[in-house]
């Protein structure tokens, strides 16, 4: 459950990156926000891991 919370919180810290990106055209703030992105998906795939062990585990 730790790695979802911190998911949550690399989703909400990567909202003002979005923010400026889309709404007022910071390029730096989309590279921020490509950055961000690959971590989720990098924690994303972890938690899928983990679920699948737990799963398989019990």
């Amino acid at each position: 459950m730790d790695k979802f919370n911190e998911l949550k919180a690399l989703i909400n810290s990567a909202e003002a990156d979005a923010t400026a990106f889309f709404e007022k055209g910071n390029k730096a703030a989309g590279t921020r926000l490509r950055n961000a992105m690959q971590q989720t998906k990098v924690l994303a795939q972890d938690i899928r891991n983990e679920v699948t062990a737990k799963k398989n585990a019990g």
